[in-house]
């Protein structure tokens, strides 16, 4: 899992310094992790990011963004709460989650907003 920087995210996620509007710069539909160190329901999130990067290996991408290092990436998106959560399917708009969600939302988030089948 790659923990992004403003720069790696302009160009892997979404150039908002020369885009108004949205327009997914990855190759692969990603889910990116606002969080912080000292947030608790954060770390409840994290192993389940790991399962999840493993298992959909090569078919989404798992991004990590800290709020505290990355404070103007966070404003850009409006994070109020930790952890927030961003769905970027490869077309179509992005969606916000909030809060620790269990692995079977994630699951079904992938397959609905990501449009990425489950590994058999």
């Amino acid at each position: 899992m790659e923990h992004l920087t403003k720069q790696a995210f302009l160009e892997k996620v979404f150039d908002y310094e020369n885009n108004q509007e949205w327009k997914f710069e990855g190759d692969l539909p990603c889910i990116i992790d606002f969080y912080a160190d000292w947030c608790a329901p954060c770390r409840m999130v994290a192993p389940i990011l790991e399962e999840l990067s493993e298992e959909y290996d090569g078919k989404v991408n798992i991004y990590k963004v800290d709020t505290e290092a990355e404070q103007e990436l966070a404003a850009v998106f409006g994070i109020r709460s930790i952890p927030s959560i961003l769905f970027c399917p490869k077309e179509g708009k992005p969606q916000m989650a909030q809060g620790a969600l269990p692995k079977d939302t994630f699951k079904q988030a992938i397959e609905e907003v990501l449009q990425v089948q489950q590994p058999a």
